[in-house]
């Protein structure tokens, strides 16, 4: 039987990322691509640089979903179905809302597929595919395969990710990981990790982990086994787990250059009403300095639009990031996904803009109203901050602050700065005129010279 895997990628989200520096290949689809054995064949095709060909010769094709990209999977499945072809959709979207997506396919897989995969391959083979896949018990992550690396084109330095652990311990109101994995934490162990990571070529590659330092035994223990090898990582993390200086000591040591934080807000409240209270905001700038001391750098999570939000976040927000010397940041619009608790509560008060699942992309479009402020506000607001943090001047003085990496804080951060200038198509609002020309020459303002 012949495999077809697709890693989809909608126009909005391809516009948005041309130029950025760090789009590592996704994880998904080259892992499940190990799970296919001889006489099956399997090709991988990933829409970030590839087109996908609806005539290409296949006799089943698996599409991973996201709700950002439901609408479009769905097309796709929509016409390699009128085609003949057998159709297996899974991935968070799917597993949220199976349901529909089963009105687009011969078969959904359901949360975690370790071993609904296998069976999905096999029931194809012998034509007598199942409507749905799920797994009771939370998959064991021992012995699991490799993922098959060789079959990502044009990703050359960025085709390296994997998994050491699963699941994360916290609730997170905007999260939907509890709704999409089983809530058992579950390990890899280390030395299939290392065996794995021994085989990357490229001398980078990052954690696809939740939460990395989740058990700092399990992560010590990870770290000690990848001195040595040659490596340089990045993984995420949260702000509260790297208080443990033995832990980032092996963690500089094994080859850590960065760790994503998920600090979402230097608001206070608005962590309160988002369920991460764990994240306080009066430690920002001591953590940040303790993780700069083991030479790693900080990539921050920063999130606009909780309901503790009004116009005066985005200069705080601004204003603080820069002050803790923040080395780059990923910059998001909060997004209610489906089945998770922020988003019943917003759909209950009818604050919804559209269940038009291309708008619930967190980069490109606001699907519902705000509490302290308009649709519209928040997002020029985001704009305004994305411009302003990606230009050149606040940069070169986040750089300043940090001392850490300079050069590779430079890189990924004008990577970013290119990203600003592209014009992002469609409506960042739903009914909402098309969205304008978004690239200025990002003055440095008043608020980041005041700075101390």
């Amino acid at each position: 039987m012949r495999i077809l895997l697709i890693t989809p990628e909608n126009r909005f989200i391809k516009a948005f990322r041309r130029g950025q520096l760090n789009n590592f290949a996704q994880l998904t689809m080259p892992y499940l691509a190990g799970f296919v054995r001889p006489p099956h064949q399997v090709t991988l095709v990933d829409e970030y640089n590839q087109s996908v060909d609806l005539d290409a010769p296949a006799d089943m094709v698996g599409i991973t979903c996201n709700t950002p990209n439901a609408s479009h999977v769905y097309r796709l499945a929509d016409a390699f179905r009128r085609r003949g072809r057998l159709v297996v959709l899974g991935g968070p979207h799917a597993t949220l809302l199976p349901d529909e997506a089963g009105q687009h396919a011969d078969a959904v897989v359901v949360g975690e597929a370790e071993r609904t995969w296998p069976l999905v391959i096999e029931d194809a083979a012998a034509r007598r595919l199942q409507p749905v896949y799920y797994d009771e018990h939370p998959p064991s992550l021992v012995g699991i395969p490799q993922a098959r690396r060789d079959l990502i084109r044009g990703r050359k330095l960025l085709r390296n990710t994997i998994i050491a652990t699963r699941g994360c311990p916290h609730r997170c109101r905007y999260c939907n990981l509890r709704q999409i994995y089983h809530p058992d934490l579950r390990f890899r162990p280390v030395d299939e990790v290392v065996a794995e990571v021994r085989t990357f070529r490229s001398p980078f590659f990052t954690f696809w982990d939740d939460q990395l330092f989740m058990d700092a035994g399990y992560a010590r223990k990870l770290c000690a086994s990848l001195e040595g090898v040659g490596k340089r990582w990045a993984a995420m993390v949260t702000l509260a787990s790297t208080r443990n200086e033995r832990l980032l000591a092996a963690a500089a040591r094994a080859g850590c250059t960065c760790l994503f934080l998920g600090l979402e807000s230097f608001s206070a409240e608005s962590l309160r009403l988002a369920n991460k209270a764990f994240n306080v905001v009066e430690t920002y700038e001591e953590g940040i300095a303790r993780i700069h001391r083991h030479n790693i750098t900080v990539q921050a999570g920063i999130v606009f639009g909780f309901d503790g939000d009004d116009e005066a976040t985005f200069e705080a927000t601004l204003r603080g990031a820069t002050r803790v010397g923040i080395d780059g940041a990923t910059v998001s619009i909060l997004t209610p996904f489906p089945k998770t608790p922020i988003f019943d509560e917003l759909q209950q008060a009818g604050r919804l803009l559209t269940t038009d699942w291309s708008y619930y992309n967190s980069k490109t479009a606001v699907a519902f109203h705000p509490a302290r402020m308009s649709a519209r506000q928040l997002w020029d607001g985001y704009m305004w901050f994305r411009r302003r943090f990606f230009a050149p001047e606040c940069i070169l003085e986040r750089v300043r602050r940090s001392g850490v990496r300079p050069w590779q804080s430079m890189v990924l951060n004008l990577g970013y700065w290119r990203t600003v200038a592209n014009r992002i198509p469609g409506k960042p609002i739903p009914g909402a005129h098309a969205a304008a020309q978004l690239h200025d020459p990002c003055p440095l303002m008043a608020v980041e010279r005041s700075l101390p």
